[in-house]
């Protein structure tokens, strides 16, 4: 049986730890998925980058399926909707730590496949390297 995403589980998580530690949590958002509304003249190389602080914003509702609430650019309020899809990174502003996400961080990692290994791979079984990188 296959299990629903855990990404809405860890983003809220993921931000309640920060803002637990009196952080500034921010949202890396991938502006190419479907159905993401944000002011798309604070968009670079198609990401955005959002301070999500309870201070900076009004209505968060951190759902299941997507993420939605007001915040002011440029001095003018605007209502935000994120498919939780879209979101590449929750993290503090402050020191960066947090979480990036694959894109796909499905019940089943690509770790837990067989059908992931390179035909060309002398070592099948050896342990592939990680892909982070630092967002700032």
């Amino acid at each position: 049986m296959q299990m629903t995403s855990s990404r809405p589980y860890l983003i809220r998580a993921i931000y309640q730890w920060i803002a637990d530690n009196g952080m500034t949590p921010h949202l890396l958002v991938d502006v190419g998925i479907e159905g993401v509304v944000v002011p798309v003249e604070h968009v670079q190389n198609g990401k955005i980058i959002l301070n999500i602080a309870p201070m900076a914003i009004s209505g968060l509702v951190l759902g299941d399926s997507e993420i939605t609430f007001n915040a002011r650019f440029s001095g003018k309020s605007q209502g935000l909707y994120i498919p939780v899809e879209a979101v590449l990174a929750v993290y503090a502003k402050e020191n960066g730590q947090g979480m990036m996400f694959s894109e796909d961080d499905g019940a089943v990692s690509s770790t837990d496949s067989d059908d992931d290994h390179d035909p060309e791979d002398p070592d099948p079984n050896k342990p592939k390297r990680p892909a982070l990188r630092v967002v700032k």
